[in-house]
């Protein structure tokens, strides 16, 4: 019996996805649930699963955009699995492609590296320093071996230090590499210009000195983890301040709709993410009611799924808010682009230890510069640096975020 595997929908008023990848070959034989596939739409990456077991053919290749409901492949449900083959083993053979990669490293031919694309510098230096191909592709995950790949197997290889042949890494290449652009990255492409074209987008400054967060984290961060199984991190704090200042400035948490604002009650923290397929935002709802523990909990989960391209259109959708922490990549400074159809975003940047003045003496102090990008169209300049002076005044005094932003003295006198 034929089976037919259609292109699905990942959500509404989506009508066509690429082809990302595929996990299998024509002629592979697969198990029921299978992963055989990765499609890519203009808001996230879905995998295709195996409905039967079976032979399967593919009929649309990679990097093709097809409409919904396009058959992409079939399977044979009457062919028979290969002998001696366990299912689980065709799961694990199914699961994840590194198709010339994984099937070189376990030929038992020389023959099959043949099928590898190596450029004819690599291969000079894959002379110069003796190594096989079967070294290199040890150590890859794709089939086209580049000079830098080399250097680097050359680099694990070999434990003692080696100092790198000058003539060689300057000589010049005239290659080039083509790559069709993923609808995802299509999609935000549009949106980035599009945000620029239609808001009237500005940024503000301010810095925060992240000491007394650090000396928390230090003291507190083993306990912590015993306890709730996660680790004490900078966005949960984040989170926390910006949730109390959002309720503070609640036109900081509103959006356009129309000729009119739509002011939020709740707090949607859209928390960025670098992921194998491009930037993506997942949110976590109703941040305002969790905990520290809670948030970065949902954090590990979110960003997880992110990584493994296993988050959901759902999970990505409606948030009044977004952090982005360039840190992570040694950014010192920068401007965020809004998140639409969101007012304003955050930016977090890394930690440097600098000079500033403390009650008239200088004191080196971990620093941290924070960067709100908000539409002017919603939010004036009162409001804006109102809001990111509240939030440096929370990370930077921590005990009030149990006082909603109000100093403990002060809440304790009624005043």
């Amino acid at each position: 019996m034929i089976i037919e595997i259609k292109a699905p929908t990942p959500g509404e008023s989506i009508t066509e996805v690429q082809i990302a990848n595929w996990l299998v070959k024509t002629g592979d034989y697969v198990a029921k649930d299978t992963e055989i596939a990765e499609i890519d739409s203009d808001k996230a990456t879905l995998t295709v699963n195996a409905e039967m077991a079976g032979a399967i053919t593919i009929l649309v290749e990679a990097g093709e955009t097809v409409s919904i409901g396009t058959v992409i492949a079939q399977i044979n449900s009457d062919a028979i699995a290969p002998e001696g083959m366990a299912i689980e083993s065709i799961v694990k053979k199914s699961e994840a492609l590194k198709p010339a990669a994984e099937e070189i490293k376990q030929a038992e031919t020389p023959a099959a590296l043949d099928e590898v694309k190596i450029t004819p510098l690599a291969r000079k230096i894959m002379e110069e320093k003796q190594l096989t191909g079967r070294e290199v592709l040890e150590k890859l995950g794709h089939a086209r071996i580049t000079r830098q790949d080399v250097l680097n197997a050359s680099m694990e290889t070999n434990s003692a230090p080696q100092i790198m042949d000058n003539s060689v890494f300057y000589e010049s290449s005239r290659e080039t590499e083509r790559k069709k652009m993923s609808t995802l990255r299509i999609k935000l492409a549009q949106r980035l210009v599009q945000v620029k074209n239609e808001t009237a987008m500005l940024t503000t400054f301010n810095e925060v000195n992240m000491g007394r967060i650090m000396g928390m984290k230090k003291q507190y961060n083993e306990k912590f983890k015993e306890q709730f199984g996660v680790g004490i991190g900078f966005m949960s704090f984040f989170t926390k301040a910006i949730t109390i200042a959002l309720a503070k400035f609640p036109q900081v948490n509103a959006m356009i709709d129309g000729d009119e604002l739509v002011f939020h009650k709740y707090a949607d923290v859209g928390i960025a993410v670098s992921a194998p397929k491009g930037l993506v935002v997942p949110v976590i709802r109703n941040a305002e009611s969790l905990s520290l523990s809670q948030i970065e909990l949902r954090i590990k989960e979110l960003a997880g799924k992110a990584r493994d391209n296993k988050i959901t259109l759902e999970e990505m959708t409606g948030g009044t808010f977004t952090i982005t922490n360039g840190g992570v990549f040694g950014s010192m400074m920068s401007t965020p682009i809004l998140n639409p159809p969101q007012s304003a975003i955050l930016g977090m940047h890394n930690i440097i230890e600098r000079p500033i003045a403390v009650n008239g003496q200088v004191i080196i102090a971990p620093m941290m510069y924070v960067a709100l990008s908000y539409d002017h169209r919603v939010i004036d300049g009162r409001e804006s640096v109102s809001f990111l002076v509240m939030v440096k005044d929370l990370l930077e005094n921590p005990e009030r975020m149990l006082f909603e932003g109000n100093e403990p003295v002060k809440v304790l006198l009624g005043l």
